[in-house]
């Protein structure tokens, strides 16, 4: 492992790049501690999204995000797991082609950042939440799934901010059409159907259909019971909120504690722009959540 520390006093944490010995091959973090005197004594491990395929640890949905909660006390560990190809649709609109990755490697890589945060840290296991954006979200929730599967210790919460979560996006509602058609995010190619968009983005992420399957790669529809507590954030005007608000019922149909708030007025991927208005109260409902002691519920057991 190596690393590269730095002071940021303007924030009053410190901010570390390392390199862990990853299950593919070096793995890049950035971790984000708060000083002593500002410390919730509270370590967050966090995925950026950009469709499996977009984004480093300079990321603003990963940069960005990591500040705002290390400066709440927060510390967090920022993961830059492998990523995808660029996806077709994106090729086509303008951007360079690069080769990638397919399913598990990011997924796998993720779930091996939390174990690493939350055994090497100084911080108790039970101190340690995990979460992500978009397809971030989904590699959050899909390690959480192998970790219970492995008998091995679980975030204490999941947090999922407009996070894919399904192979197939449910249907939304006439109101969420209209809004979501009315307001697209800037982040997604313009001009496309999103049905037709996001199913090229999850066969480019996972490589073949038969791993559409796997509930590593997308849980939604999968046996969730014995997760811990969730916290799903979705965006208002956003397509991808079908797909976070059918998983928050799957989830309290599982016996899951969850909390589930829409942002009103956000599109997708708002904490890429971690200054507005919006975002900071996301950023607030977050470190509520993960500080909280009477919000969070337990991790039920396996009916």
């Amino acid at each position: 492992m190596t690393s590269e520390t730095r002071i940021d006093a303007s924030q009053d944490m410190s901010v570390e790049d390392r390199t862990l010995d990853g299950p593919h091959g070096p793995l890049r973090v950035r971790v984000y501690e708060p000083s002593k005197r500002n410390a919730r004594g509270i370590g967050f491990v966090w995925a950026h999204g950009g469709t499996w395929s977009f984004g480093d640890l300079d990321f603003p949905e990963a940069h960005g995000v990591s500040l705002a909660l290390a400066a709440a006390g927060i510390t967090v560990v920022s993961v830059d797991y492998q990523l995808a190809a660029v996806p077709e649709p994106y090729v086509a609109a303008g951007l360079p082609a690069r080769d990638g990755v397919f399913f598990p490697i990011a997924s796998e890589e993720v779930t091996a950042v939390f174990q690493w945060a939350s055994t090497e840290s100084g911080l108790p296991v039970r101190a340690w939440s995990l979460g992500g954006g978009s397809a971030g979200g989904n590699l959050a929730a899909g390690a959480c799934l192998r970790l219970r599967d492995r008998g091995e210790p679980m975030p204490r919460t999941l947090v999922l901010a407009y996070a894919a979560l399904h192979a197939t996006l449910p249907a939304p509602s006439d109101e969420l059409a209209k809004k979501a058609t009315a307001a697209p995010s800037r982040f997604l190619p313009p001009d496309l159907d999103f049905k037709e968009l996001y199913r090229s983005l999850v066969l480019n992420y996972v490589g073949n259909e038969e791993q559409l399957e796997s509930p590593y790669a997308f849980p939604g529809g999968h046996d969730l019971r014995g997760l811990p507590p969730v916290f799903v954030l979705n965006s208002d005007s956003d397509f991808l909120r079908t797909s976070g608000e059918q998983f928050a019922a799957e989830l309290a149909s599982a016996g899951v504690d969850v909390l589930q708030i829409r942002e009103n007025g956000t599109v997708h991927g708002h904490l890429m722009e971690p200054e507005r208005d919006d975002s900071v109260r996301s950023f607030r409902r977050i470190v509520a959540w993960l500080s909280s002691e009477d919000l969070v519920g337990t991790a039920h057991e396996t009916a």
